[in-house]
């Protein structure tokens, strides 16, 4: 299970998110209390080993800019949480992560939309993001997308993210505000997180090798 931490902005919480086996390191540079610089996500993500992706979220900017600060900061996927066309995502140079609200509305955009994974998510908060509550899992079962490229998000914590993973069963999961305690990064929550998500992939394989 592939699990993507989102909002980091401090070296102790990279330094966790990596040792306890994050895939994902995500930067936000959209307005929100989690937005990070340009120069000091650069900072960070050169002590990333190669083996965890960098992620940078975005929201309706130039694509101009974008691009150079995915240059900047060497970002590995741009990751798009606005209003952004195919073709905006096509002229990056840059895998994409595309995140959508899981309304019916969105469905046929989703399936059609050029990008190496779909990100998940509860209807929008107040900067676009999830608004910090799950949504109904079930709806996954309406829409027409390849489960290896789905990164489910929208209110997980380390109490639930093992029933959202049986039930949706995506490629990944995502998490920010539900690793945090007072609006700040809780590096235990961080931990059983990661080991929650990644403990499911042990149930499956014992069930699978039984």
């Amino acid at each position: 299970m592939l699990v993507k931490i989102c909002g980091i902005t401090t070296q102790e919480t990279a330094d966790i998110a990596v040792q306890a086996g994050a895939d994902f390191i995500g930067f936000v540079f959209a307005p929100s209390k989690r937005q990070i610089t340009p120069a000091k996500a650069a900072e960070l993500a050169a002590t990333l080993p190669s083996t965890v992706k960098k992620v940078g979220v975005f929201v309706n900017e130039p694509s101009q800019k974008v691009r150079s600060i995915a240059k900047q900061v060497g970002l590995d996927f741009i990751q798009l949480h606005g209003d952004e066309t195919p073709e905006y995502a096509e002229s990056l140079g840059t895998p994409v992560i595309k995140a959508f609200s899981m309304k019916p509305e969105n469905f046929t955009a989703m399936e059609t939309f050029p990008c190496d994974y779909y990100l998940l998510d509860s209807p929008k908060g107040a900067n676009r993001g999830g608004n910090g509550t799950t949504f109904d899992w079930d709806l996954l079962k309406e829409v027409n997308l390849d489960p290896d490229k789905i990164i489910l998000a929208g209110g997980l914590q380390p109490e639930n993210v093992q029933d959202a993973i049986a039930s949706a069963r995506p490629s990944g999961v995502d998490v920010s505000s539900g690793v945090e305690t007072d609006g700040h990064k809780d590096v235990n929550k961080i931990k059983q997180f990661i080991i929650n998500a990644k403990r499911k992939d042990e149930q499956i394989d014992n069930i699978h090798n039984a």
